[in-house]
């Protein structure tokens, strides 16, 4: 059987997350150091406890949305897609004095200009699916 988490580590881990997502990773030990830099723990044991849950969210994360956890890049993927639904439902296509305009080449060559700075948090994995463009 698992150990049970407590309560104070898992809000610790979501708080922690949603403001310094961009700093961590899929590695413990990693995460283990962000966490001793940019918050204060009493313990090394709770500390690692942190880290530890922050690292099993952050690889659900790459897998989906998850519960508890609102992150930018979640919630502007959801409002894409709810925006998306929306304007299907309506039929916006055929509607009179609406024209769809066709996407430019610069465009199709540089993503929609929400380039990402830095280079991948690792080799393969969701970068390479697809993830983070």
């Amino acid at each position: 059987m698992g150990r049970v988490r407590t309560k104070t580590i898992k809000k610790a881990s979501r708080q922690i997350i949603e403001k310094y997502y961009t700093k961590l990773t899929l590695d413990f030990h990693t995460n283990k150091r962000v966490v001793e830099e940019i918050a204060i723990i009493p313990t090394k044991r709770l500390r690692n406890q942190i880290a530890g849950f922050i690292t099993h969210l952050m690889k659900r994360i790459q897998a989906g949305p998850v519960r508890g956890i609102s992150i930018k890049l979640q919630e502007e993927e959801r409002e894409r897609r709810d925006n998306y639904d929306m304007l299907s439902a309506f039929d916006f296509k055929t509607l009179p004095n609406v024209a769809v305009q066709e996407a430019n080449e610069q465009q199709n060559q540089h993503g929609s200009g929400n380039q990402r700075s830095g280079g991948d948090r690792q080799q393969g994995g969701y970068a390479r699916r697809g993830g983070f463009q």
